[in-house]
């Protein structure tokens, strides 16, 4: 039986990177005049550039990178493939998740286009190599995945060069996280506990999105008795944005963690999660920036919505803490810290660079754009940068431009996904761009399926690749899964409250309308920001902020 490739073989160049280094280690050391040292896939040293080179790098050329290095990334709440579509102008305040989902205008403008695209197979290519590279633009070296299905019920992963946290072929050091729930419904407290217990990685749930009551039961309903509660280290849950105090105490008292999405939570309810409440608890907190429809672009995005909040609501975290919470606390909710989240010797050669090396490094990361990175790289290669630099670090792709600046993306990759093969990033675009545009056509196409034949089944076609959208299919991944709340009088409150309901009986030609696709980047996007103003429940200073942010 063939050996199954590793998702990041150990094959990278020896490069010596030089630029203020933001280790974000344990000491939160930065070496202001620093060098970075790797090979093989790892960071074989983080030193001062005036230190002696570590063995067998004495001939290796130093790369001036003229900015401060971070570590890159890590994006543990995103539903990539609706990265296609642009920012849904919500029309009203919801109070909890399973009212939008609901709404008519929702379906026609984000899960209907998305049906219509996933029946769409040759579609896929583009949509993985978009989502994949608009995430990579933004500074992302690690997030959650693109799930796969076939004709035969076989799920996979998409393999790109991001790191998926739910497939990485490495789980000895890099255990990957859950997103699975044996019974969407999950029948009790109990079973729900002893899978997380079965588990031990982390355990990504969407839990109480929204800001009533009825999404504050979804944790409610995790208490099995007094208090015993189905919480372990090993959950994590994304959004808890209806949790109050008590609830974050319970949580940190039993190990367990929250992805903040503050900006999709703003968007659709006005709010977002009490963080001041989460930090004083002691619960470790990550990013998420959800999706593009209801959320931000890339974690750049994120981080500047993160912090306004911050500092409208008494600076409850300090610029330093917010990075953290994109690197080494992401890696430490994975289980990661050992390989991850940092820049230390032994670790995954995982890293950014933003352009400049002068003021606070961790503001620096905050107020960055698109096109101030001038390097991602992940597994030791340059998979994104400026063009003359990644030229000179042997690196040789795509040309393109962010914000009016030359940059390179390079997607070759040993264990290539073979659905991304020679299709380059200009041609996704192209591709998707037209589809979006013609939606009716493309939905009436896709209401009228073709069976496949045994013939051609025989030859094949049971591996024609389609999305598996967690949102709308059953994937076997669901995200949104909520446990039911025993009710006084032995009633039981269903998952079905907080879960979307689509109107699958409608015609989706009927439903669909011309889209734009959404962009690339912000900082190229001329009418992103005019867009954010019209929006409903975005509070004045985050929609103010971002402007000052982002000009």
């Amino acid at each position: 039986m063939a050996t199954r490739k590793p998702v990041d073989p150990a094959d990278s160049p020896k490069l010596v990177l030089q630029g203020r280094v933001v280790t974000m280690n344990g000491a939160f050391k930065v070496i202001a005049d620093g060098r970075v040292y790797t090979h093989n896939g790892d960071i074989v040293a983080v030193q001062e550039a005036s230190a002696p080179a570590p063995a067998g790098f004495g001939s290796t050329a130093v790369t001036d990178t003229g900015g401060t290095i971070f570590p890159g990334l890590i994006d543990l709440h995103n539903h990539l493939p609706y990265n296609v579509l642009p920012l849904w102008q919500v029309p009203k305040k919801f109070s909890n998740r399973g009212q939008w989902g609901r709404h008519a205008e929702y379906h026609s403008k984000i899960s209907a286009p998305m049906q219509t695209l996933a029946a769409t197979p040759e579609l896929l290519a583009s949509i993985c190599r978009y989502v994949e590279a608009k995430a990579l633009i933004g500074g992302t070296t690690t997030g959650q995945g693109i799930t796969l299905a076939n004709q035969s019920g076989i799920r996979r992963y998409f393999r790109g060069v991001v790191r998926n946290v739910e497939a990485t072929d490495d789980e000895a050091s890099l255990p990957a996280a859950s997103t699975r729930v044996p019974d969407v419904t999950a029948r009790d407290a109990q079973t729900f506990l002893a899978r997380l217990k079965k588990e031990k990685t982390c355990y990504l749930l969407h839990l109480s999105e929204g800001t009533d009551a009825t999404a504050r039961r979804a944790f409610q309903a995790l208490q099995i008795g007094g208090a015993s509660w189905a919480i372990t280290p090993s959950l994590c849950g994304i959004h808890a944005a209806a949790l109050q105090a008590p609830d974050f105490q319970v949580l940190a008292a039993n190990g367990g963690g929250i992805v903040w999405s503050p900006f999709s939570n703003m968007l659709l309810y006005g709010g977002t999660a009490d963080v001041g409440a989460a930090k004083a608890a002691g619960v470790p907190t990550s990013l998420g920036c959800d999706w593009a429809p209801t959320g931000s672009r890339n974690l750049l995005n994120e981080l500047k919505v993160a912090h306004l909040f911050s500092e409208a609501n008494g600076a409850i975290f300090t610029p330093r803490e917010l990075v953290a919470m994109v690197t080494r606390e992401s890696a430490g909710l994975l289980g990661w810290e050992r390989v991850a989240g940092s820049l230390e010797a032994g670790k995954r050669a995982d890293l950014i660079v933003v352009e400049g090396t002068s003021g606070d490094p961790y503001q620096q990361l905050i107020r960055g754009k698109e096109s101030d990175l001038v390097l991602v790289m992940v597994n030791g290669v340059g998979r994104f940068g400026d063009a003359a630099r990644m030229r000179k670090l042997g690196f040789a792709g795509e040309a393109l431009r962010v914000g009016g600046a030359s940059r390179m993306l390079f997607l070759a990759h040993p264990a290539e996904d073979p659905l991304v093969q020679q299709l380059t990033l200009a041609a996704a675009g192209e591709r998707l761009t037209r589809a979006l545009r013609g939606l009716p056509a493309l939905a009436r196409k896709a209401e009228r399926p073709q069976p496949i034949s045994p013939l051609a089944m025989a030859r094949g076609g049971a591996n024609t690749w389609r999305l598996a959208l967690d949102e709308i299919l059953d994937t076997g991944v669901d995200l949104r899964a909520n446990l039911p709340l025993r009710l006084p009088g032995g009633r039981t409150l269903r998952a079905a409250v907080m879960r979307p309901v689509f109107a699958e009986t409608k015609k989706l030609s009927a439903a669909v309308m011309p889209l734009a696709i959404d962009a690339l980047t912000i900082v190229d996007d001329a009418d992103y920001l005019d867009a954010l103003d019209l929006q409903k429940n975005v509070p004045d200073t985050i929609k103010e902020g971002l402007r000052d942010l982002w000009s």
